[in-house]
């Protein structure tokens, strides 16, 4: 897969490339491999939902190619990533398939230069090398081949430049002593790999001290947001970037960066002063980097008004705050009935944090306080702890501790605890900047709790109206599943239902309500009523459409519906189908070959008051399989419904007839990632 992932990038002109798993029945990316750019940059990357608006995602979801030419469209299209990396560069991204199935996805990245076009030439090394990391994931997924094994993705080495012989080197070095001012260089991941005598002279520091090290954690006025959005400007977009920074008390310093794929050449020549912006001195950061901090924090901000619930905001919190503020542990807690409540965490054992989930808030520890009076509480070290809450005990290996409320609406929500297995300074900067955050994360939250309070109504009213379970009919198997929508509340207007009618018949229907919301949810109860009140009272397959059809006219929804019906003779082993606008059925006969019930179809219901129904009759004998489904389970964007269609009998064909449940689940799996609701509904005649 190395050797793959390193061959893609080559073939088509990118600089770098990331590769995503999409893990069986998970709806989230994991980042797994990384080429051509330092893995710290994707930070931010790691983990994306499905329906995150980001380009691979996208590309995933709709099962296409999608191509990012400049900035302008990056900002355009996916304000979240261009507001962390607002460079100039081009990206394409691109669904990994095998087999009819999504196994992750590819982003390649371009320098600023290129043409804002995708070439034809690039095109074919993007759909081919995409051809063979799919084949590669899917042998590995078919071989139980862990995939994600590390905490953080592998880097895959790219080509190295040419090799340097011996007695070439020497002049080189000779050659860059020679200049005026100073040199040095700097690897992938921003370390300084050597740097010229005159360039550590004009830093002010030894060569021994800085070579190894970033330039703006060794050199303390360095540490400005300036000099690293320069070099991840360099990076992503690999143009020559310059910058001009003081160095205390009175030197202005010129650095000029020019990048390749091996690292960065940089030029260190003293500047006019009346080039650079007043600044005063810059203290030593007390944590990491104030530019990563900065883009972590804009990144978090940008991902948290997106969250859709509680586990959400937990999980990007996690992510964007532990590698942003160098901390190794986060719990998030709220307060519910009269008892904190854990709500999720990361760096801990469940175990450790079982012990505290429930507590009564009349209890006297650091994240009950927080969240009753509102005031933040800083520990550098569990020295500093302990002499605040004497009965506290050392139980989580950690040495430092910041405990922060979650404000919303004025008020607190919750409290975040923050974590470091080193004594930790909490400077007055950074408690404030810890404090805004917090503040970020309890707004997040509020929301979140709103959303998952919503989607718990949505679901349990679409419990409510479908079948809580299906009748036990002698002589028939059964199998039903229902998948909401990908986006939304989770609710929508697809049903199926079976209806015993007497010992022998029996009447099966499938529909969808146009929509994903509470309209076509309570649109679906009532057609799902009709339905049953007319099967019920005796009527043929085309009345029980015509009587739905004159209803759903007469309430005017302003919403249609498409629905098949198939009465069932168990004495006669027939079925009568009429449809109203609907995907026909597919029958797998017992020799496993699998055709369309071809209807003509009626109008959907809720168009015309006087629609006619046709039916047809199809014999249904010992061991054939009917498959009743609505549209989400085959279509998808780009792809032909006959094609997907097709694909579907070929699943149905190789299933095994004897376990539905089996089929159901096979069907489901191998659907697109719905950004439509999908009803399954699969009967057999018993022997």
């Amino acid at each position: 897969m190395d050797t793959a992932l390193a061959a893609v990038v080559r073939e088509s002109g990118a600089y770098g490339g990331l590769l995503y798993v999409l893990p069986p029945g998970e709806d989230v990316l994991r980042l797994i491999m990384v080429a051509g750019v330092p893995s710290e940059l994707t930070l931010p990357w790691r983990r994306v939902a499905l329906t995150d608006p980001m380009p691979v995602a996208e590309a995933v979801r709709e099962r296409r190619l999608v191509w990012i030419g400049d900035q302008e469209e990056m900002a355009r299209r996916y304000p979240r990533p261009a507001l962390v990396l607002p460079y100039d560069f081009a990206l394409s991204a691109a669904p990994l398939t095998a087999g009819g199935t999504v196994h992750g996805g590819l982003v390649l990245l371009w320098p600023g230069t290129r043409s804002p076009e995708l070439g034809p030439a690039e095109r074919e090394g993007i759909e081919s090398g995409c051809d063979r990391l799919g084949a590669l994931l899917e042998g590995a997924t078919g071989r139980g081949d862990p995939l994600l094994t590390a905490d953080r993705p592998r880097a895959v080495p790219l080509t190295a430049g040419r090799t340097v012989p011996p007695g070439e080197a020497a002049a080189v070095t000779a050659f860059i002593d020679r200049l005026p001012g100073g040199s040095c260089g700097l690897d992938m991941h921003g370390r300084i790999t050597f740097i010229t005598p005159a360039g550590a002279d004009l830093v002010g520091r030894d060569p021994q001290d800085l070579v190894g090290a970033l330039p703006w954690e060794a050199l303390p006025w360095m540490d400005v947001p300036q000099v690293e959005d320069r070099y991840r400007a360099a990076l992503v977009s690999r143009r020559p970037q310059h910058f001009t920074v003081l160095r205390p008390p009175r030197t202005w310093l010129a650095f000029e960066l020019y990048p390749d794929p091996s690292g960065m050449s940089v030029r260190i020549t003293p500047a006019d002063p009346a080039e650079g912006a007043p600044a005063s001195p810059s203290v030593p950061a007390a944590g990491p980097s104030r530019a990563t901090l900065l883009y972590h924090l804009m990144q978090l901000a940008a991902t948290l008004t997106e969250a859709a619930g509680v586990q959400d905001v937990v999980e990007q919190a996690a992510d964007q705050l532990l590698p942003a503020l160098g901390a190794q542990g986060m719990v998030l807690m709220t307060a519910e009935d009269g008892r904190l409540k854990i709500l999720g965490h990361r760096g801990y054992s469940a175990g450790l944090l079982e012990r505290f989930d429930s507590v009564r808030l009349s209890t006297d520890i650091p994240a009950v306080r927080v969240q009753t009076t509102g005031v933040p509480g800083f520990f550098p070290t569990f020295a500093d702890l302990r002499r605040e809450y004497p009965s506290a005990a050392h139980e989580d290996g950690m040495a430092a501790w910041a405990v922060l409320p979650l404000i919303a609406s004025g008020r607190p929500r919750g409290s975040l605890l923050l974590s470091y297995r080193r004594p930790h300074a909490f400077p007055p900067g950074e408690r404030a900047v810890l404090t805004s955050i917090a503040g970020l994360v309890g707004q997040a939250l509020d929301r979140a709790r709103l959303y998952d309070a919503k989607h718990d109504l949505a679901r349990r009213l679409q419990s409510a109206l479908l079948p809580h379970t299906l009748p036990d009919i002698p002589g028939l198997k059964v199998a039903a599943r229902y998948l909401p929508a990908a986006r939304g509340l989770g609710i929508g207007g697809d049903f199926y239902d079976l209806i015993r009618l007497d010992e022998y018949t029996a009447g099966a229907a499938i529909g969808d309500v146009q929509g994903h919301n509470v309209d076509a949810a309570a649109l679906m109860g009532q057609v799902r009523t009709a339905v049953h009140a007319h099967a019920t009272a005796g009527s043929s397959p085309d009345q029980v459409l015509a009587g739905t059809n004159r209803l759903l006219n007469d309430l005017e929804p302003g919403l249609f519906t498409s629905c098949v019906y198939v009465h069932l003779d168990l004495a006669t082993r027939r079925g009568c189908v009429a449809t109203a606008g609907h995907p026909p059925p597919l029958l797998r006969h017992a020799d496993g070959r699998t055709e369309l019930v071809q209807v003509s179809p009626g109008l959907l219901l809720g168009i015309e008051p006087d629609s006619r129904y046709p039916v047809r009759e199809v014999p249904l004998p010992p061991g054939c399989v009917l498959v009743l489904y609505t549209d989400g389970l085959v279509e998808a964007p780009g792809v032909d419904l006959d094609d997907a269609t097709a694909a579907l009998a070929g699943l149905v064909e190789r299933a095994d007839p004897t376990d539905l449940d089996a089929m159901a689940d096979t069907l489901i799996r191998h659907a697109p990632s719905p950004a439509d609701d999908i009803a399954l509904l699969l009967i057999s005649p018993g022997g």
